[in-house]
């Protein structure tokens, strides 16, 4: 680490981070170093279902928490966020969905050429390596990110799809081909029972080669600029302070908690935040940190009679534990192979809509204390609207790096975001208690049967919602006054200086994340490339 000189410098080895630091070190021209604070690998992250071992690990986690509000009913809610190499990709649900045509044809309409649904789908093709029954004008193969198709089965998914048949939402065999509309079972990054994060399918790949330098366990405090150009960083190591200088660019791929607070550690955001806590304002931007944005969403539950033998509160039970293991190892499958939710339908809550405007999603048992399993056998349905309005911020709180920022949600505050999410919570107890659940779904325990007026369930979403661990927005793509990137992803008014993660997104993609996270990493590697040629 003697020289400290590199042509690109990417902060951040996360869901995008990786995609970056694997493309542009892949013709052997440019010297690239990307740094990472967490460190390189968690033995949990391999196994699909070890994302419950380290949604509370502090070893792999952030375990960062939003700011009390009142759409939460005064609590801080919990934000993980991941801590090694793959970012959240390590220690997510490894849940597949890029969302819906109109997300990126409205950020097209907001100013931001290049990003419509026409222009992104090439991309989104050329990552995967899609192994499923899908239209091959929307799938891909061949690509570095592994996606298949969940092969569970049983009755209690069965019963599902047929109760929501008898609500009118039908089966689709893909949501990310030419419809998101329907029921389905999950699409997920995890290929013969083991996580695709992009640690491994991005950074792996990408070691042996001579002009890439992945340096883990490594903090950013701050950007080095010069006037209104970005020339390096400054880290600690192993307890020292190391700077590093970019030829060419530096590229912010923190996400959308550490990427807004770097860019106002280093000084660019609004001059009175920055200049309260003592920050040397270098760059005006007032749209640094705002437009936060994430799902949230209540989780319902019920009991299923443990003799029918269909949750894995009762598969997994005692021996049946060790049957898990065991099938796992032999087969991949099994309660160890499981992404987050198995089995998830896209509805629309209303007549008239072009396009599902919400999400259901269920897990096959009851989660107890510390994300253990239940010894009551049931059923979670965890449901929210798409496209949320209600809007937030992350700002520092402190000068030290390590300090956590304040994350302000917000939740609930947009009158479209509670209508909704109502309707959406209907649409699922309509679900099961139709005809093809019934000896099935036998209790709802969660809201209950007696929390049914609109403000009884609007309060219990306030004290019980958890988000699904979506933020983005708060370094968001476009030309107003409040953007912080630009369409080619520079940060306005600054030279050499990019921000290329989820904190872009100038709305919430119609489902999770990680997906929409890995395309910007790929469509940002392919401006930088285009620029340096």
């Amino acid at each position: 680490m003697e020289n400290q000189t590199f042509d690109y410098i990417i902060v951040g080895a996360g869901s995008a981070g990786s995609v970056v630091a694997n493309r542009l070190s892949a013709n052997g021209k440019h010297k690239v170093l990307v740094l990472e604070a967490g460190r390189e690998s968690h033995p949990w992250s391999r196994v699909p279902v070890g994302f419950a071992k380290l949604i509370e690990n502090p070893a792999a986690n952030w375990l960062y928490s939003s700011e009390p509000d009142e759409g939460s009913g005064g609590r801080r809610i919990p934000i993980p966020r991941g801590k090694l190499l793959g970012g959240s990709s390590s220690i997510n649900g490894m849940v597949f969905v890029r969302g819906q045509s109109n997300d990126y044809d409205t950020w097209a309409q907001l100013g931001n050429r290049g990003w419509s649904y026409r222009e992104v789908l090439p991309i989104f093709k050329e990552m995967e390596d899609y192994q499923g029954d899908g239209d091959a004008e929307y799938r891909g193969q061949g690509g570095l990110l592994k996606v298949n198709e969940n092969f569970e089965t049983g009755a209690i998914y069965d019963a599902i799809i047929a109760g929501a048949a008898e609500n009118g939402i039908e089966y689709t065999k893909d949501y990310n081909g030419a419809s998101q509309d329907g029921i389905g079972m999950t699409q997920a990054t995890i290929r013969k029972g083991r996580r695709m994060s992009t640690a491994y399918c991005y950074l792996d790949p990408a070691r042996g080669r001579e002009n890439l330098t992945i340096q883990a366990n490594a903090l950013t405090e701050c950007l080095l600029l010069d006037g209104k150009k970005c020339v390096g960083v400054r880290y600690t190591l192993n307890g020292q302070v190391v700077e590093a200088r970019a030829n060419r660019e530096v590229i912010v791929s923190g996400g959308s908690i550490n990427s807004p607070q770097l860019l106002e550690l280093s000084g660019i955001g609004q001059p009175e935040l920055l200049k309260g806590l003592g920050i040397e304002v270098q760059h005006e931007l007032k749209g640094v940190g705002e437009n936060l944005r994430d799902h949230y969403s209540p989780r319902m539950k019920w009991t299923v009679p443990p003799a029918l033998g269909m949750t894995y509160n009762d598969k997994a039970k005692g021996l049946g534990l060790v049957f898990q293991a065991l099938k796992y190892a032999l087969t991949n499958k099994g309660l160890l192979g499981l992404p987050a939710a198995p089995i998830r339908a896209y509805i629309r809550t209303r007549e008239g809509l072009d396009s599902p405007d919400a999400a259901i999603s269920w897990v096959p048992f009851l989660i107890g204390e510390n994300f253990q399993l239940s010894k009551q056998s049931g059923v979670t349905a965890i449901m929210n609207i798409l496209r949320s309005e209600s809007t937030g911020s992350i700002h520092v709180s402190s000068t030290d790096a390590k300090q956590a920022p304040a994350i302000n949600f917000n939740f609930m505050t947009a009158q479209l975001d509670r209508d909704v999410t109502l309707e959406a919570m209907r649409i699922t107890r309509r679900i099961m208690t139709a005809p093809a659940m019934q000896g099935i779904a036998t209790d709802e325990i969660a809201p209950g049967v007696n929390i049914d007026a609109d403000d009884e369930l609007l309060e219990w979403v306030r004290n019980n919602a958890e988000t699904t661990y979506h933020p983005v927005g708060t370094c968001k793509m476009g030309s107003d006054p409040m953007a912080v990137v630009d369409d080619h992803l520079r940060v306005h008014g600054m030279e050499g200086l990019r921000v290329a993660d989820a904190s872009i997104m100038p709305t919430l993609t119609s489902g999770n994340t990680n997906a929409p996270s890995i395309m910007i990493g790929e469509k940002a590697s392919r401006m930088i490339l285009e620029a340096a040629a």
